[in-house]
């Protein structure tokens, strides 16, 4: 009989739970939920989000990455969420995939980030088999020398967390909403936005990546469909996320730090 974490031929269980234009500040609450109050695996995939917002590692700072008086403006969302990594900015655009892992589940993989990042490239080197020049260069996906997909993580004691904002398509006018940032990867060679990045639509629907992404995972761990309504409830419990929307007085302070 299998036991919780193990299914068929040995391989860890993990849960597919696929999405569709939720909130991506609801995503990153139930994510956060899952990896500290779960003790299962995850993979949780949401094609696009409602609305633009922006999205900031949890040491990000809003007078760097942000252009802030358009953005207030324009009424653009800014959330700060649990996990680290660079600031993007996301929508209808914009497919999420998140693996939650238990560290024993995946165990040749050493519970680090710079591990985590290269188990992770593996798998989708499967996905983009075939049809591009896929690669991890520094933290970040690239065709080529063009980004389309950013990474962040979080690691606890015996869970981590790596999600990924993979950029199918994009507005060209919500680049603008980003400055560049001062620690910038070398390979980006102070190119702007549009120059530094690429939408994956040129090379893959998106129904494709969602289904060969699946089947990456399921060449790794026996998995599992669960309803997004089911993992909703469940994660209402007693927990307080940290990811949070920044405030207008927040961003109009560090505008005046910028000045």
């Amino acid at each position: 009989m299998a036991t919780r974490h193990v299914a068929q031929a040995g391989r860890p269980l993990m849960n597919i739970v696929r999405m569709k234009g939720v909130p991506i500040l609801q995503q990153l609450e139930i994510e956060e939920c899952l990896l500290r109050t779960s003790s299962d695996n995850w993979c949780i995939i949401n094609d696009g989000t409602d609305k633009p917002n922006i999205v900031m590692g949890i040491s990000g700072k809003p007078a760097e990455l942000v252009e802030i008086k358009p953005v207030l403006e324009d009424n653009i969302p800014v959330i700060r969420r649990f996990t680290g990594g660079g600031t993007v900015i996301v929508d209808h655009g914009t497919i999420f995939v998140s693996f939650i892992c238990n560290k024993d589940d995946v165990a040749d993989v050493q519970p680090y980030p710079r591990p985590i990042m290269s188990w992770s490239s593996l798998l989708y080197s499967q996905v983009f088999e075939g049809i591009a020049d896929f690669r991890l260069r520094e933290n970040d996906y690239v065709f080529g020398l063009r980004k389309f997909g950013g990474n962040a993580q979080s690691i606890t004691k015996n869970r981590w967390i790596h999600h990924t904002s993979f950029l199918w398509d994009y507005e060209t006018r919500n680049m603008s909403y980003l400055k560049l940032p001062k620690r910038a990867p070398e390979y980006r060679l102070a190119r702007d936005h549009l120059d530094f990045v690429c939408p994956m639509k040129d090379y893959i629907s998106r129904s494709d990546f969602i289904s060969r992404t699946i089947d990456a995972a399921g060449r790794l761990f026996s998995v599992k469909s669960t309803e997004f309504e089911a993992v909703k409830s469940s994660s209402n419990v007693n927990f307080t996320p940290t990811s949070r929307l920044l405030t207008n007085q927040e961003l109009e302070a560090a505008s005046m730090i910028a000045i």
